[in-house]
């Protein structure tokens, strides 16, 4: 537990990769979604699973573990009621209660470094379970 709260409070090293694949998902639409997991080996972000444009909001739920935390990125295409083309981008934090104690409070403390390093989210949603992190929750919280 204690090696778990020294990498938390020194800080975790987003990776390039991390920061690429989110940019591409950003500007160049490429990805629907981006999974993060914390590397503890490395003291770092990967990028744990990429989601591409034609795939969905189930589809991102779907690739969550139910025993472990991880943070993903989905960017939400919609169309408002005047017609127009709108993108959202959520920041979702997926802490199961299955998941060891070590890893909730890892991925707890390291929440912010990861979001300062995706400049562009919109929304986020923490969730410990399916329901909380419904598609209604993500579309009522766009519009």
């Amino acid at each position: 537990m204690a090696m778990a709260f020294k990498m938390a409070t020194m800080g975790m090293r987003v990776t390039e990769e991390c920061k690429n694949s989110f940019m591409e998902m950003k500007w160049k639409k490429v990805h629907r979604y981006i999974v993060f997991k914390i590397d503890e080996k490395s003291g770092g972000f990967t990028v744990d699973k990429v989601g591409s444009a034609g795939e969905g909001y189930d589809d991102l739920a779907a690739s969550l573990p139910d025993d472990d935390c991880r943070y993903a990125v989905f960017d939400f295409d919609f169309v408002t009621v005047d017609n127009c083309r709108k993108s959202k981008i959520f920041f979702i934090a997926w802490a199961p209660s299955a998941s060891r104690i070590r890893a909730k409070m890892l991925y707890a403390t390291s929440k912010e470094g990861i979001r300062r390093a995706l400049d562009g989210i919109h929304y986020e949603v923490q969730a410990t379970e399916p329901s909380e992190m419904g598609f209604d929750i993500i579309k009522d919280r766009a519009h």
